[in-house]
């Protein structure tokens, strides 16, 4: 039997995914972040993107978009706190997509009361979330 890790992944609301996984691979803010059992310990900020989560003995993976927020990691636990987290089957993409056209719009318009870096902000969580969607699709 493979050894395994216990991840949570939680957001203020609620929490999204709590069990055991093989590894788990997110975004870590300098990039992707692979974690398989007995990492050494980390804390890290993360960035919007989608956390794959390897299920024991098994071919699939349970996706979860995460909109920012703190990794922990421990030899045997991972603790995701997110900003936002959503599970990949339950995001909708048409919101998503208005989500980007809308930020692109507030960028193009150069308007000095745009607050660009909260734009940024959004459209780099609508892209990731588009991206997760499609990973989801393909599996």
């Amino acid at each position: 039997m493979p050894q395994t890790l216990q991840v949570e992944v939680v957001s203020a609301e609620e929490a999204i995914f709590s069990g055991a996984a093989e590894f788990v691979v997110l975004p870590g803010e300098s990039g992707e972040l692979g974690i398989y059992p007995q990492h050494t310990p980390l804390i890290s900020r993360i960035r919007p993107g989608a956390v794959r989560i390897r299920l024991p003995r098994q071919a699939r993976e349970e996706l979860v978009f995460v909109a920012g927020g703190f990794l922990e990691v421990q030899p045997y636990k991972v603790i995701v706190l997110a900003n936002t987290a959503i599970r990949a089957r339950d995001l909708d993409e048409a919101r998503a997509n208005e989500a980007r056209r809308h930020a692109e719009r507030e960028l193009a318009h150069r308007d000095a009361s745009v607050d660009h870096t909260k734009v940024h902000a959004e459209l780099a969580s609508a892209i990731a979330q588009l991206a997760t969607i499609h990973r989801y699709l393909k599996k």
